[in-house]
């Protein structure tokens, strides 16, 4: 088993989503591509920040991953 991506957006919302994940004692991993590039002297405008948790969470996480999607 490895990590499945859940999210790819802005870093606004994938705070917003992390909370909500951690609140049911989920792990999750966050790939900040924004901070990653700036960092290296260069800039990136897209929505860079992912999501990402283990493949045997995803029934605990799927309902709350589902809710979030429906309230944007």
């Amino acid at each position: 088993m490895g990590l499945i991506k859940i999210f790819s957006g802005s870093e606004i919302l994938a705070l917003g989503l992390k909370q909500k994940l951690e609140a049911i004692d989920l792990n999750v991993v966050v790939k900040d591509n924004i901070q990653s590039a700036r960092l290296g002297g260069f800039g990136n405008a897209d929505l860079a920040v992912e999501l990402f948790i283990q493949e045997r969470d995803y029934g605990k996480a799927h309902p709350i991953i589902e809710e979030f999607r429906m309230s944007l």
